[in-house]
């Protein structure tokens, strides 16, 4: 038995942040933030707006695409690495918010590459007979930078994403999953502080450990290396070549690095979906957000074969593909 989707569902705050904006709050220039990301604006929650009031809404335009309730999911799987709080999961107010008294609900953390990993755990637990997973992907990315470091602040988001995945017939559905993690990386992209090792404290805050770190050229190299292998692995796990493959839907973090990967696999551009220029990097709602956008916009058609693939904190990378 296999897993498709489906339906998808996204939801963006109200609030737009642009480069224009950025200008006015660090040394930078929307020029410089274009040609290095390929960013142009982002979406920033409001005062008391969480993550799972974003997960709700991207859930709820999912389940409403998919033709079913609340009441009809066994399972909901949130990838996220800016939750509500420490505990309970977001999942779980995910959960009470839509009134799904039949599903169970955790989080799943895997930073940028969440949605795959969370999309790979959902998919494994249809093959054991659940017939409705709910899987978001949902950040509020604005909580953890510091609006003062202009190497990160351009850089960062807030979104949500959502699937519903379901029982699939016939050759549909996804075809396989593909996790790696390496975590002697793990300090290439990190939040020191607020945890076990470093627990919340006045000097915390004062040394801005709170906020997300970033070695950005190292991150860059291994970002293009880890995709370019993983889509070479998925395509190669279910024989298949780099011309089958109908769209390619990479987690947004920098057009510079999906443009890299892009050239390496002889892949055409209008094969990839891009809107990190609206959103930036919104981490694990990346690709369900791209996604949503993708098969509204009628880029994804039935028979479709589609490959997202993320890397992130960990260092995680992973990949999937799904045949719609």
């Amino acid at each position: 038995m296999r897993a498709r989707i489906v339906g998808t569902g996204s939801y963006v705050p109200e609030r737009v942040l642009t480069n224009a904006d950025l200008e006015r709050m660090v040394a930078t220039s929307d020029t410089w933030i274009v040609e290095r990301t390929g960013i142009r604006e982002r979406r920033i929650a409001a005062p008391g707006e969480a993550c799972s009031d974003l997960g709700t809404k991207a859930a709820e335009r999912a389940l409403e695409a998919a033709g079913l309730t609340a009441a009809d999911l066994d399972l909901i799987l949130v990838a996220t690495c800016t939750g509500d709080s420490p505990l309970p999961s977001t999942a779980c107010l995910i959960q009470h918010r839509l009134g799904a008294v039949r599903a169970a609900a955790c989080d799943i953390s895997a930073a940028c590459c969440g949605f795959v990993y969370a999309l790979a755990v959902g998919e494994a637990y249809v093959k054991t007979g659940l017939r409705h997973i709910l899987v978001v992907g949902a950040e509020v990315m604005s909580v953890i930078t510091d609006w003062t470091d202009r190497s990160t602040c351009i850089l960062f988001g807030d979104g949500a994403g959502a699937v519903v995945l379901g029982p699939a017939d016939g050759d549909r559905g996804i075809l396989s999953s593909h996790l790696h993690s390496d975590g002697n990386l793990w300090d290439l992209i990190c939040v020191p502080g607020g945890g076990s090792r470093i627990p919340p404290s006045d000097k915390m805050l004062a040394d801005g450990l709170q906020y997300i770190k970033m070695k950005g050229n190292e991150t860059f190299k291994v970002a293009v290396k880890t995709l370019e292998e993983s889509a070479r692995e998925t395509l190669s796990a279910n024989h298949l070549s780099m011309d089958d493959l109908d769209l390619y839907v990479p987690h947004q973090a920098n057009a510079r690095i999906i443009k890299a990967v892009a050239d390496r696999l002889e892949l055409p551009m209008e094969k990839v979906v891009l809107n990190m220029d609206r959103y930036g990097n919104t981490s694990a709602a990346s690709i369900p957000l791209a996604l949503d956008e993708a098969v509204r916009a009628a880029r994804v058609k039935d028979g479709s074969l589609v490959m997202i693939a993320a890397f992130g904190s960990g260092l995680t990378w992973a990949s999937a593909l799904i045949r719609w």
